[in-house]
C-alpha cells in the first residue's frame, strides 16, 4: 500500500492524516475486528511520524471505539463494520476546531446538571476540594492576579464531586480549550475576578447544603455575564 504523504504541519493535519493512513491501511488488508495493527514503532515507519503522533491518533480512535488497546498485546480493531468505520472516520476528521462560543455553550449547559449532581451527591471529601479551589481563587483574585486556572480547578472539582466519570472526562477534555480563550480574549478581568469570589462562594454554600435547585440558579447566575461576553464578541 502506498501511503499518504503528510505535508501540513498542523498538529490537527498531521494527526487527521495518519488517521486517513490507518484506515488505508484497514481497508487495504481487510482487516475485520478482532484484527491486529502494525505496532507503533512499523506505524510510524510506514507513514513516516513520530511514534507519539500514531499513538495520538489511535487513542482518537479509541476514543471512538473504532480501536481498542490491550495492554501487553496491541491494538486491535474494535467490534464496528467497514461500513460505519469508514463513515465514521469521515466525521472524525472533519471536525472542525471548537471555537470559544461553543467552548461556552457546552459548558454552561453541562455544568447547570453537574452542579445539582454534585449537591445531591457530594462527600465531605469533595466539599474539601472544592473549598479549596475557592480559597485559591479568592486570594489570586484579591491580589488582582490573573486567576482563570483557579477558577476552572473550582469547576472540575465541582464536576468530580457529581459522581459522574463521564462529565468529569468531558470537562477536563473541554478545559483546555477555555484556558486559552479566556487568556486570548481577556475575559476575566480584576473587577468580575472580584465578584466571582461572591459567586463562588454562594454556589459552594448550596451544594454544602445539599440544595440542587439553588445551586443550579447560583451557577446561571455565575454565568450570566460570561454567557453575554460570548455573545457579544461572536
Amino acid at each position: 500500500m502506498k501511503s499518504e504523504v503528510l505535508t501540513k504541519v498542523g498538529l490537527n493535519s498531521l494527526q487527521n492524516g495518519i488517521i486517513l493512513n490507518l484506515r488505508e491501511l484497514i481497508n487495504y488488508k481487510n482487516l475485520e475486528p478482532g484484527d491486529k495493527l502494525p505496532s507503533e514503532r512499523m506505524l510510524a515507519e510506514k507513514f513516516g511520524v513520530s511514534r507519539s503522533n500514531v499513538r495520538d491518533a489511535i487513542q482518537t480512535l479509541e476514543l471512538y471505539g473504532i480501536l481498542e488497546t490491550v495492554p501487553q498485546s496491541g491494538t486491535f480493531i474494535a467490534n464496528i463494520g467497514i461500513i460505519a468505520m469508514n463513515g465514521m472516520i469521515d466525521e472524525i476528521v472533519g471536525l472542525e476546531e471548537q471555537d470559544f462560543k461553543s467552548l461556552v455553550e457546552t459548558r454552561i449547559l453541562l455544568e447547570l446538571k453537574t452542579v445539582k449532581l454534585a449537591s445531591l451527591r457530594r462527600t465531605e471529601e469533595d466539599l474539601k476540594n472544592i473549598k479549596f479551589a475557592l480559597d485559591a481563587y479568592e486570594e489570586k483574585a484579591k491580589l488582582g492576579e490573573d486567576a482563570v486556572q483557579e477558577d476552572l480547578l473550582f469547576h472540575l472539582a465541582i464536576a468530580k464531586a457529581s459522581g459522574n466519570s463521564t462529565i468529569n472526562t468531558f470537562m477536563l477534555t473541554i478545559t483546555p480549550g477555555i484556558i486559552m480563550n479566556f487568556e486570548k480574549y481577556h475575559v476575566c478581568d480584576k473587577r468580575k475576578s472580584i465578584i466571582g469570589i461572591n459567586e463562588h462562594m454562594e454556589i459552594y454554600e448550596a451544594i454544602k447544603s445539599q440544595n440542587p435547585t439553588e445551586a443550579k440558579e447560583k451557577m446561571k447566575k455565575h454565568f450570566s455575564m460570561l454567557y453575554q461576553y460570548c455573545y457579544q464578541t461572536s
